[in-house]
């Protein structure tokens, strides 16, 4: 449950740019190389006998519902995760988030391919832990968080990763579905807009596959952990509201500093109450070991924010995948406040 709620929500989307020039652009084609060079078919790999044998079943796992996604969610049926690759690390990218101490904002890095977006992912954990201590000194709060799949939008036929395969079937499907949907739509300077459509599609997808195979406990297994984890982005969503009207107060700088300590501990304290009855692991408790800051609370909103506002969309065409993403393309055309008040607003 833990891997599932915190790889799967901070899966980043990092297209390498499109033009030398910089040491971050370099960092990013350089590993974007090395994952590429890696890569192995996997029906080449299936069928060779030195496969491992747990190795060879997860792969076979792979190809059924790469399958399923293109065949009964509509996504892209192209070469990705049709390869593997070993990358030698737990995680594949670290990113990056930052805000200001009194704002709820985030810091914006832009790209050439992607737009703007609210992270900075590095292929080398030391080099995204440098870059957040430079950001520390300079005042903002800061998040850093291990990234174990990305999407480069179709540029690449992306490959399976040794660092999806620590999860179980279930969460691997989700974070392949997810991937997906941003090959089929993505709107530069967008990444709430995106990411709650690929949330979108990864939840009613995982669902729709569960039950194709008739896997009714696990079913119930994952809409519990759902309803758990909405329980908490809730709360988090809640917390980055009050926090805003805080940070608009425009009081004394010491006196918002005490309050927004303040507000971090009745955070703290909230979750801590409301974990205590589920027994086992939390979905966020990795975040709630460390300091909470308002950088945690920009990567929820920007990945969870506008996901109610899809559900209706897909609610509004009865379900049907092909009719929603012709209205989730519609709305990608719209003006920005336009599409933000939409998808994003209150129902």
């Amino acid at each position: 449950m833990q891997k599932f709620h915190a790889a799967l929500r901070m899966a980043a989307v990092l297209a390498v740019a499109s033009v030398a020039g910089g040491c971050y652009e370099l960092q990013a084609a350089h590993g974007q190389a090395q994952i590429m060079l890696e890569r192995k078919p996997i029906t080449r790999l299936i069928a060779d006998p030195a496969t491992p044998a747990a190795l060879r079943e997860q792969l076979q796992q792979v190809i059924t519902m790469r399958d399923f996604a293109s065949r009964e969610l509509g996504l892209p049926d192209n070469g990705s995760y049709r390869s593997y690759a070993d990358v030698g690390r737990d995680y594949v990218v670290w990113n990056v988030f930052a805000a200001p101490e009194f704002s709820v904002e985030p810091k914006q890095w832009c790209y050439p391919i992607v737009g703007c977006v609210a992270y900075r992912g590095y292929f080398a954990e030391r080099k995204a832990r440098r870059l957040a201590a430079r950001l520390r000194t300079e005042g903002f709060d800061v998040a850093v968080g291990g990234v174990a799949a990305y999407s480069t939008l179709g540029h690449f036929d992306d490959p399976i990763l040794n660092t999806m395969l620590a999860w179980n079937d279930v969460e691997l499907a989700s974070i392949v579905f997810h991937e997906l949907t941003h090959q089929l739509l993505y709107v530069r300077n967008d990444s709430s807009f995106n990411e709650a459509l690929a949330t979108m599609v990864e939840e009613e997808g995982v669902r729709r596959w569960l039950r194709a195979q008739g896997r009714d406990q696990d079913l119930a297994r994952y809409t519990q952990q759902h309803r758990r984890y909405d329980e908490v982005t809730n709360l988090l969503i809640r917390t980055r509201s009050e926090l805003e009207a805080l940070y608009a107060s425009r009081i004394d700088a010491p006196i918002m500093r005490e309050r927004k300590h303040a507000m971090f501990d009745s955070l703290r304290a909230a979750y801590a109450s409301m974990r205590s009855g589920w027994g086992g692991e939390g979905p966020f408790d990795e975040w709630f070991k460390a300091d909470v800051n308002n950088a945690h609370l920009v990567s929820i909103a920007t990945y969870e924010r506008c996901v109610p506002g899809f559900a209706r969309e897909l609610a509004l065409v009865g379900g049907d995948l092909r009719r929603f993403y012709a209205r989730a393309r519609a709305i990608a055309r719209m003006d920005p406040e336009a599409r933000d008040a939409l998808v994003c607003g209150p129902d």
